[in-house]
């Protein structure tokens, strides 16, 4: 009898550990308390995934007795772990799971860069994004222009292109900015002539998203994309129409006034942006030279957006711009010229460009898209007894086709461009034109969840042609790789190959205000081949009540036959440059508390004629970090700051490396904002550490400037929602 219940019990005890229990789980918003459909929920040890229906309903079937670990995730939510014991009490109950929205800039975001219309989080691409919450922040800081969005993002820095007119480039992972393309919703606006003020004269106020890829770009966008790309999207029609005005002022001598202006009705919709930014001569440092310019600057930029039944759609826009910079001695500026006072640099400049998109859509996962944009851009760069004006016509128009399947997407077009450059006083000789013509094709596949391939390729011919071997043509492969290794771990790794055809624009030309310089040679002049390759890994999960996300970078770039400046005229130098280093992004959410920390490592290489050395202007090291306390729209309160390290300058000296600080804050109600902001607390200025230029305040010789010149400024305003 015993034996039997031994048996008996043994059996029990055999059952109960290998029965199998359904889990029961309905996946709901922690904010809306309505179901999610769509998520995921994992048990890894048992190799289980399941998502939910649209009633946010789960159900897990097969788990053995034990316990086990259930993460559940969803697009633009926080992870939720949560450990449960089989059998469950109450088996027949579902258990509930809240996932908490995530907010700002740790939201999942769908990338247009890549035409794909995919998540961030799935593009095996290396794209970064600035969504709408942060633009709103950096565009109450310098509602005028974007050098300020842009320097603060790792892998970026902002160079002076002229001591006295406030001019500035950017550059990508430490190279000139003529290997880096900025884009104005997928179109290339800014290149050639009209380049060297871009970053000036570009708001951040209609923006609502800004892209970056880091590296080389050249499937979709060119050649010339070899250090990376900046694509600023702008704001389009929402459903709730929009009426606001913002008002700025600062204390170098600074005004904003701008106005948007947003409808969407069924078939039809507009936005309207314009903005009027002056500024007074503005010295901090009593050099004697203006550290601000004088300017005056009126921009309009109307779109109307329609859709022509299920299928069709449409987009045309229009920017207008005028500026008038005057830079240079304040004496002259201020109407004091004599025999001493002389100096002064002028910038006039129109821009009047058309923006056109028309998409259709073939099937669901199927659309064709046409895009065009027409630009006129005039420029006057006076200086004494100097005066250089071009007039430059542009165009480019492409047109694609998008296939978006399960495992296998492509992208195949062509495009044209065209860029001409017509002296009309000044050094008529630097006239210049050319035509690209270009075929790409893409293909994303993704064979499974966690593994997706990019690749890419891209058939260019240019005429004129440079130099032989290319004869103006160039084919260019790039690949891409994207490892999710779990829920909280992901790795890409990719590279390419570019060119750049040789032309007279860049950082070395503006500095210098096309004066004295020679004609390009194009018949002898090798056009510049690069290559590049880049490695991440990516972190983001939940410590307890806080959010992390880390990203990890590491990049390496190559540039054969750099044009450099020589005796007045652009030649390609005896050897390659070399651009390695490394990028930490950290973030951390802690309920309206939000920590982030950036550092960038650059070492940029100059190879010629068999020996090495550093490249100028280019800081080794750059930290920033910020610290922001936001309830949102309620208020916003953040402190940064931020390193640069000291950098070689053109004359062999070593600039020095110094810290800045800023401060905001941001009251917001219904109808109305009001903030403060100050930047560069500590007054960190070249012009204190030492003059800035050599020679007299009547032929002054600029040094290089690496460091602020406007000092310590403080900005404060209001933004007026009407609607």
């Amino acid at each position: 009898m015993r034996k039997i219940y031994l048996w008996v019990v043994l059996l029990l005890i055999s059952v109960s550990a290998s029965a199998q229990h359904t889990l029961h789980l309905v996946i709901k918003d922690d904010e809306t308390k309505l179901p999610l459909a769509g998520a995921t929920a994992t048990i890894t040890q048992l190799n289980i995934i399941s998502l939910s229906d649209t009633n946010g309903g789960i159900n897990m079937p097969n788990i053995p007795t034990g316990k086990y670990e259930v993460s559940v995730s969803m697009v633009g939510h926080f992870v939720r772990d949560k450990e449960l014991s089989f059998p469950l009490k109450n088996a027949d109950q579902p258990v509930e799971i809240y996932l908490e929205p995530m907010s700002g800039e740790l939201a999942e975001v769908v990338i247009q860069t890549n035409r794909t219309g995919h998540n961030r989080s799935e593009v095996p691409t290396r794209i970064e994004a600035l969504p709408a919450e942060e633009l709103d922040e950096k565009g109450t800081m310098r509602p005028g222009d974007i050098k300020m969005l842009l320097g603060e993002i790792t892998g970026i820095h902002v160079q002076a292109t002229s001591a006295v007119s406030g001019t500035a480039s950017f550059r990508i992972q430490g190279l000139d900015s003529r290997y880096t393309q900025l884009l104005q919703d997928g179109l290339p606006m800014y290149d050639g002539f009209s380049g060297g003020l871009s970053l000036v004269q570009v708001s951040p106020l209609n923006l609502k998203q800004v892209e970056i890829i880091k590296g080389s770009a050249s499937t979709l966008y060119g050649g010339g994309a070899i250090a990376g790309l900046v694509n600023l999207i702008s704001k389009t029609p929402a459903a709730k129409p929009e009426l606001s005005f913002l008002i700025n002022q600062n204390s170098a001598k600074g005004t904003d006034v701008s106005g948007f202006y947003n409808r969407k009705y069924k078939n039809i919709g507009t936005t309207i942006f314009s903005s009027y930014n002056y500024n007074g001569a503005f010295d901090a440092g009593n050099t004697g030279f203006s550290a601000v310019p004088k300017t005056n600057r009126f921009s309009l930029n109307p779109k109307i957006f329609w859709k022509i039944g299920s299928k069709d759609s449409l987009w045309l826009g229009v920017n207008v711009l005028h500026e008038n910079r005057l830079g240079g001695d304040m004496q002259v500026i201020a109407g004091n010229t004599n025999s001493e006072h002389q100096y002064f640099e002028r910038n006039t400049s129109n821009r009047l460009s058309s923006q056109f998109s028309y998409t259709h859509k073939l099937d669901s996962n199927t659309r064709f898209n046409f895009k065009n944009t027409v630009g006129y851009f005039s420029r006057t760069l006076s200086q004494p007894a100097f005066n250089f004006k071009g007039n430059q016509v542009s165009s480019y128009t492409e047109a694609n086709y998008v296939l978006n399947g399960k495992i296998t997407g492509w992208v195949a077009g062509i495009d044209v461009w065209t860029d001409q450059l017509k002296p009309q006083s000044g050094n008529a000789s630097l006239a210049y034109s050319r035509n690209t013509y270009g075929a790409f094709v893409q293909n994303t596949f993704k064979p499974a969840k966690w593994f997706a391939l990019e690749s890419g390729l891209r058939l260019d011919g240019n005429s004129p042609s440079p130099a032989s071997p290319s004869n103006g043509w160039f084919l260019l492969p790039r690949i891409n790789t994207l490892f999710i290794i779990d829920n909280h771990w992901s790795s890409r790794l990719g590279g390419g190959l570019g060119y750049k055809m040789p032309d007279i624009f860049n950082d070395d030309a503006e500095e210098q205000g096309y004066r004295y310089l020679q004609p390009l040679n194009l018949g002898a002049t090798k056009a510049e081949r690069s290559a590049g390759a880049n490695a991440d890994m990516n972190y983001k999960g939940a410590l307890g009540d806080t959010f992390l996300q880390l990203n990890a970078l590491v990049f390496l770039n190559r540039v054969n036959d750099p044009l450099v400046l020589q005796h007045n005229a652009f030649v390609n130098a005896p050897g390659y440059l070399i651009s390695k280093g490394a990028e930490t992004n950290v973030k951390l959410l802690m309920d309206e508390l939000g920590i982030y920390f950036g550092y960038t490592y650059v070492d940029v290489q100059q190879h010629f004629n068999g020996s090495g050395k550093l490249q100028t202007l280019t800081p080794k090291n750059q930290l920033n970090a910020d610290l922001t306390y936001e309830v949102e729209n309620s208020f916003r309160a953040g402190v940064e700051g931020f390193y640069t390290g000291s950098q070689l300058l053109g004359d062999g000296a070593v600039g020095r490396s110094y810290w800045t600080f800023g401060l905001l804050v941001q009251k917001m109600w219904k109808h109305f904002d009001i903030f403060i902001n100050a930047e560069n607390l500590t007054d960190q200025r070249q012009s204190r550490w030492g003059t800035i230029y050599t020679g007299t305040i009547t032929n002054p010789v600029f040094k290089d400037i690496y460091a602020p010149l406007d000092g310590r400024v403080v900005n404060a305003g209001i933004r007026l929602k009407v609607l």
